[in-house]
């Protein structure tokens, strides 16, 4: 029985380990593959990247040998979103397989991220802690520890760059199905996540959730469930 690949790209300081609790829900037809930027986690040794289109080529080089042998999807959050719709567009200009569908999590339209006016990254270290701290994404164990500080401080300038420096081109929409999924809580417009609509010609299905920037830490059953829905269809002969 083929399986689905579900490719997953981290978040901002993240690493290919930030997805295990979504492992821990996953249906049988589904196989999680985490990917893994430069400089951090499997690959502390390399060089970190602060140019997105750098970020891009470095994810197809870890995908293209696997995107035609089996059916896949991508899912990335927040900065794994954008970089989950930028992987989706290289794959497009390089001919090859398109994803069954992308899911996006805690993230506005590309669009919207152009114009963002906040660049943490440059901010000194006391008020760039205390934006990582506002985001809710980092334990207090890691933010009061200078040890652990000074050690994810420069992973979270590198890719809050990339995230903060990104110029929207407009190009082509996707023919992609794509499903996003907001925190209630996370500080973002209502109209700035619609601009996803922009990117593909297929309806996108907005979702909601309760919670702040990093939501999916409280819902992995859930979000993992929505996309083992979404997949199912192309996977028929997968019994419930």
């Amino acid at each position: 029985m083929e399986k689905i690949n579900l490719f997953c790209l981290p978040f901002a300081g993240g690493s290919k380990y930030s997805y295990r609790l979504y492992e821990e829900h996953l249906p049988s037809f589904l196989n999680l593959i985490p990917l893994e930027y430069p400089g951090r986690g499997t690959r502390m040794s390399e060089p970190l990247k602060e140019d997105i289109r750098q970020l891009v080529n470095d994810l197809y080089q870890q995908v293209e040998h696997k995107i035609d042998k089996a059916p896949y999807a991508i899912y990335g959050h927040s900065m794994g979103g954008l970089l989950c719709y930028l992987l989706a567009r290289k794959i497009r200009e390089e001919g090859r397989m398109p994803p069954l569908h992308l899911f996006i999590t805690g993230t506005s339209g590309p669009a919207a991220l152009s114009r963002t006016e906040k660049k943490r990254h440059l901010l000194d270290k006391k008020s760039f802690i205390e934006e990582v701290r506002n985001l809710n994404g980092s334990p207090d164990e890691i933010l009061q520890n200078d040890e652990l500080l000074d050690f994810i401080e420069p992973i979270l300038r590198a890719d809050f760059k990339v995230s903060e420096n990104y110029a929207h081109i407009r190009h082509e929409p996707l023919d992609i199905p794509v499903t996003v999924i907001t925190g209630t809580r996370e500080d973002m417009k209502h109209e700035d996540i619609r601009l996803w609509q922009q990117e593909t010609h297929k309806p996108v299905d907005f979702r909601r959730m309760p919670g702040h920037h990093f939501f999916i830490f409280k819902y992995p059953y859930e979000i993992v469930s929505i996309i083992a829905k979404k997949l199912l269809v192309h996977h028929k002969s997968y019994q419930l």
